[in-house]
């Protein structure tokens, strides 16, 4: 999946935290080394990979192999890094090289070679959760359910957070239709092993429950969980995201209106209350809903959204004339929501009149670039770009960044490009970047979105560069490992270089639904669809995008599983009907909603 830029709209965006390992990355000092033994690694003869992972080597040729590892890892071989890093590990008798190993391994998919290491990392490291759950991980993929389901509940018997959430990651990292993570997870609850005392831990293995198809056992954890918790209605929300899923809306509907009467004022419980019954498409009943008292600045932000995305011009022509005169203490957002609201009302004039009101100077660019797109809009393109000419050419320091702690010239760039994209004036878009980068030479943001733009454009060889470019200066730039291993396996035959590609943003970042939805989109162009549906869906549980539901479809479709994909079809036009991946799936499937 292509990430996509957009710097012409402010948003309030909520994370939650998840618990995963992430490969610990080089030091300084190794990368310093590692460009230096380049050359003589170069000179050794590649060892056969059975025989590197099967016996130990001299402490040089160990330093050597360790090298050799993470070379590997840099070129997405994960296979031959996990056995180089083991031999290093067997070598220098290093846990921390042996926990590497492992890892690699598990990313790999290599269960022989993982075995091996987690021996012996466990032979010259004193036992931990991590070590817990990396057993715990191995049995279940080795289909070994009594081990994994021992580790499982060693885990959950801790008395630390870490320990549920561990072993809600081993869980969750296995295909959710795994016969045996079913299996492991009904015995959890029948041995009352799950943290049911907790109900913001035991909702998340409700959940797994519903995605790995566990209807009745789902309904179990919540009901238990609903009689130890009768007043959570977090417990409500998620028994109604299960009615959802049973494509019984009228029960999700009566369980959001139960939870809708316990919420009171808290506003971030309205929050998900709405964000619920959005999910719905009950866009008019999210913005009622957030309208009750009290009132903040999220809130009136959400709410015209809402309003906007369901084209209520007059609840919106509410909502700006309620916010006004704005409070004699409103800080700089304030009037830039009423500017942005004068937008999407296309008051253009009135638009503009906010933002030239607000007097912060850490807000400068910003408004310059609301400015440009209000005159754009207008029809004074001249004007708009004058403004952002006016950025790009300021001089750094010139202009405060407290606001967006970044460079305004680039956004400058970024912005006009995006309004000539508007324009339909390619070669304004890709002048914009062209300038862009003499001004700011080697900047990472401009050269991936002109990378995205030559994809745009079809023209798959400049934007391969771009995005080569981009790793010639950061080797480990996930963002540009993933688009160009995404764009290689979309729109070439290279899919074996694309796997490569990927592999390496997956060692980075294991849990990042982009970059699994890349993965499942090249393993669906190798052949290996059952694969691919695993990852697919799992990136689809993590990023629910139409680009990622429209995959789903796409290899669901070729499976001879239609009906499936059609649900899946009309939940990506849900989305984003208008989106290109949706409508290359229609066009190679022949599938009509």
């Amino acid at each position: 999946m292509l990430g996509i830029f957009s710097g012409l709209r402010l948003s309030w965006q909520q994370s939650g935290t998840k618990a995963h390992f992430t490969l610990l990355p080089m030091s300084n000092e190794a990368r310093c080394i590692s460009k230096l033994l380049l050359p003589l690694l170069l000179a050794f003869a590649p060892l056969p990979l059975a025989a590197a992972c099967d016996k130990a080597m001299p402490g040089e040729a160990a330093l050597a192999s360790g090298m050799a590892g993470e070379f590997a890892v840099q070129a997405g071989k994960l296979d031959e890094a996990a056995c180089h890093y083991l031999q290093a590990a067997r070598s220098a008798g290093d846990a921390k090289l042996a926990e590497r190993a492992t890892h690699i391994a598990l990313l790999a998919g290599d269960m022989p070679v993982a075995s091996a290491a987690f021996a012996l990392w466990q032979r010259h490291a004193a036992p931990s959760r991590d070590m817990d759950t990396v057993e715990a991980m191995l049995a279940l993929r080795q289909g070994r359910r009594g081990r994994a389901l021992a580790a499982l509940e060693k885990l959950l018997a801790s008395s630390v957070p870490e320990g549920w959430r561990n072993a809600l990651w081993v869980l969750s990292s296995v295909n959710a239709d795994n016969p045996d993570v079913a299996w492991v997870l009904a015995r959890l609850y029948q041995r009352g092993r799950l943290p049911l005392d907790n109900w913001s831990a035991v909702l998340p293995f409700a959940r797994l429950a519903q995605l790995s198809g566990q209807m009745q056992l789902s309904g179990q954890i919540l009901e238990t969980v609903a009689g130890n918790f009768p007043d959570e209605p977090h417990v409500l929300l998620l028994q109604a995201s299960l009615s959802l899923a049973a494509d019984d809306k009228p029960g999700a509907m009566r369980k959001l209106a139960e939870a809708r009467s316990r919420v009171d004022a808290h506003p971030q419980l309205r929050i998900a209350l709405a964000d619920e019954y959005q999910r719905m498409g009950e866009l008019a009943t999210a913005e009622q809903l957030l309208s009750e008292e009290p009132q903040n600045l999220q809130i009136q932000a959400l709410r015209a959204s809402l309003l906007e995305r369901s084209g209520n011009q007059q609840g919106l022509e509410a909502l700006y004339r309620q916010m006004q005169p704005p409070p004699a203490d409103a800080e700089p957002r304030y009037r830039l929501l009423l500017g942005q609201m004068a937008e999407m009302l296309k008051q253009y004039p009135a638009a503009l009149e906010w933002y030239d009101s607000i007097e912060a100077p850490q807000w400068m660019h910003v408004l310059q670039l609301r400015r440009a797109v209000v005159l754009h809009a207008l029809g004074r393109k001249d004007e708009a770009y004058a403004q952002l000419r006016a950025l790009q050419n300021s001089v750094p320091g010139e202009v405060q960044k407290d606001a967006w702690d970044d460079d305004p010239r680039r956004d400058g760039f970024l912005a006009e490009a995006e309004l000539r994209q508007q324009d339909g004036d390619r070669e304004g878009e890709l002048d914009a970047y062209a300038r862009g980068l003499l001004a700011l030479p080697d900047d990472i943001d401009i050269l991936y979105a002109q990378a995205l733009a030559w994809e745009r454009f079809d023209d798959i060889e400049r934007a391969e560069a771009s995005l080569r470019k981009i790793l010639l200066i950061e080797p480990d730039n996930v963002m540009a490992l993933n688009a160009l291993g995404y764009t290689l396996a979309d729109r070439t035959r290279r899919y074996r270089e694309a796997l490569a590609l990927i592999d390496r943003a997956r060692v980075a970042e294991p849990d990042n639904g982009a970059i699994i939805d890349s993965h499942g989109w090249v393993l669906y162009r190798l052949g290996r669809h059952k694969q691919a549906l695993v990852q697919l869906k799992r990136a689809f549980v993590l990023h629910r995008d139409a680009e990622v539901a429209a995959h789903i479809a796409e290899v669901l479709w070729v499976m001879g599983r239609r009906d499936e994909a059609r649900q899946y079809f009309d939940q990506a036009r849900k989305l984003d009907p208008e989106h290109r991946a949706l409508k290359r799936a229609l066009q190679v499937t022949g599938a009509e909603l």
